[in-house]
């Protein structure tokens, strides 16, 4: 959870393939959360505690509950007929057994999307087609004695209006801006890295020249074009306001879009013009920096457009076993290599232990794979003080294995069944690392997906994470799951479920935890989980998360690992 800068200690060169980073063009907008904030209405309140407007207020902590009969409703107002794309649903335990999805343009005449009478509660993701400005749940049959109770009420679609033929304008295309940024913050950050199509690049105005108003930038589409969409994906240095302009000359602009009250974050924008040129001119800054996009895209007809890779097929859920590892060799034998890779030296994040090559991970000739941290000092180390023996030589050994370039994969259903270990100062994972982290993008850039993370210090906890550029360290968007035991009392199901749009993390097949892509993208930064990772499992001691070691920390410590396998 709050790993900062993995840094591979791994002997051999690992040459990797990378697959495409990039989504292909579609006619159809990308899907946004149109539900936040909007209006809501229910048939019933439990109290004034649990109100309808608390399952559209965007915090998971907030929830809407009815009263304890059936039939109950809750309805959103989107504001304007949308087309609509995604219903998710993040249900309290008071679930329905029963309900439908029903969309309407008038709140008068309703259409259905969506009809069940076997849901089983958690965080449901319902892909729907329809349209309409009001959408609503009626639950008919209630799982508990209570009522009906949500979380959160997300309703995605819209993204501002593509027309059939519309493709992806700007990927690969030149621009110019009113200066960039080339230092150690932001090193490379050129107007190009705009239009890319990498979500983990970005140009940003000059640190020492460029955080003045205005600020521009501009991208050349190769030919006139007809311009019906401009998607900004913005760093925290956004534009509050700011215009859109095309031109034909790049001298002489019009406007086809102004605001003076620019969100940040991803902006979807409808618009309609006409040139070979579109500029982002920004004319108020949102705060003491400059300007900054991770991704400016333009959609619509003409240009010269160049075709981005295509995306990486969908998973289906569960999937067909594609990789696994049953630990099934002999006692005493090594992880097997062709499947794995141990990485040796220090720990990072200040972590205390030596990572050994496998002298520290064995299978047991039971099934199981242990990884195990003991004390004992490894000459001409270094590594952090010892807060026990005072010696800035590294006084743990320990374990971390992993699988670049041997096997990396993007999307689909991966788990563990782990038994951690469990004392104070320890910190066992099983997570997953951008497998273009090794050919030189570095962490965060390459992203960093954390099934699993335990720390003696939280004994109950479990923690699933992600990271990227935008939010990363103890920034990174997750959340513990509290198993009500301590986690290293016996073996446990770690998995995740990752496709274009979600990531649904499980503990013992119990879902506890969906993170959207749009809702990232609408409030924290871009999506870089498009593109294959690789696993690794290691066994850590200190560090900044867990804290150091004390007193009460027993050694050695198991962490032993029954299976890992992974589904597409």
């Amino acid at each position: 959870m709050q790993r900062r800068m993995p840094r591979s200690r791994v002997l051999t060169v690992l040459v990797l393939t990378l697959a495409a980073l990039f989504t292909a063009p579609v006619a159809q907008a990308a899907p946004v959360l149109l539900s936040q904030g909007r209006p809501v209405t229910a048939s019933s309140s439990e109290s004034a505690a649990f109100p309808a407007s608390a399952a559209v207020d965007g915090d998971p902590g907030t929830r809407w509950s009815s009263g304890f009969s059936d039939p109950q409703s809750l309805q959103v107002d989107l504001g304007s007929t949308q087309q609509l794309s995604q219903v998710v649903l993040n249900w309290e335990a008071a679930y329905a057994k029963a309900f439908t999805i029903q969309a309407s343009a008038d709140g008068a005449t309703w259409t259905s999307l969506y009809s069940t009478t076997t849901a089983t509660g958690g965080n449901q993701t319902l892909n729907v087609t329809g349209s309409g400005r009001y959408v609503r749940l009626t639950g008919t049959q209630r799982a508990t004695q209570y009522g009906y109770s949500l979380w959160e009420f997300q309703v995605y679609g819209g993204g501002g209006t593509t027309q059939p033929g519309d493709v992806l304008l700007s990927y690969g295309r030149s621009g110019q801006a009113s200066s960039y940024q080339d230092d150690g913050n932001c090193p490379g950050c050129l107007p190009a890295k705009a239009f890319d199509h990498d979500p983990a690049t970005r140009w940003a105005t000059s640190a020492t020249t460029g955080w003045v108003d205005p600020g521009w930038i501009t991208v050349d589409l190769g030919a006139p074009a007809t311009i019906h969409q401009v998607v900004l994906q913005w760093d925290p240095a956004y534009a509050v306001a700011y215009q859109l302009q095309v031109s034909n000359d790049n001298a002489n602009w019009t406007s086809i879009y102004s605001t003076t009250s620019g969100k940040g974050f991803k902006e979807t924008l409808t618009v309609n013009g006409s040139g070979r040129y579109v500029r982002m001119y920004g004319t108020a800054r949102s705060n003491g920096y400059g300007y900054s996009l991770w991704g400016f895209d333009v959609y619509g007809t003409g240009g010269n457009p160049t075709t981005p890779p295509p995306a990486p097929p969908a998973p289906h859920f569960p999937g067909t076993l594609v990789w696994s590892d049953e630990f099934n060799g002999a006692a005493g034998a090594n992880p097997d290599p062709s499947k794995w890779t141990a990485e040796t030296g220090p720990g990072v994040n200040n972590e205390l232990e030596y990572y050994t090559n496998n002298n520290n991970a064995k299978q047991d000739g039971r099934g199981n794979l242990v990884i195990q941290v003991r004390r004992e000092a490894t000459p001409g180390s270094a590594c952090p003080v010892d807060p026990i023996s005072g010696s800035g030589t590294c006084q743990y050994t320990s374990g971390r294995i992993n699988t670049a370039g041997k096997f990396s994969f993007t999307y689909g259903h991966v788990e563990a069944n782990i038994k951690v270990s469990g004392t104070q100062g320890l910190w066992p994972a099983f997570w997953l690392l951008g497998a273009n982290f090794f050919s030189g993008t570095p962490w965060p850039n390459c992203g960093e997906i954390d099934i699993m993370e335990h720390v003696g210090k939280s004994p109950n906890l479990a923690y699933s994470t992600i990271h990227a550029p935008a939010y990363n360290g103890a920034g990174g968007i997750g959340q513990p799951y509290d198993l009500g035991q301590d986690v290293s009392a016996g073996f446990h199901r770690f998995g995740l479920d990752w496709d274009a749009n979600h990531m649904t993390f499980y503990v013992d097949g119990n879902a506890f935890e969906t993170i959207n892509r749009d809702t990232v993208e609408s409030t924290r930064g871009p999506w870089v989980y498009d593109h294959p990772f690789f696993l690794i499992l290691n066994n850590a001691i200190g560090g900044d998360f867990p804290g150091p070691p004390g007193a009460g920390t027993v050694l050695p410590q198991d962490m032993v690992i029954d299976y890992v396998r992974v589904y597409q």
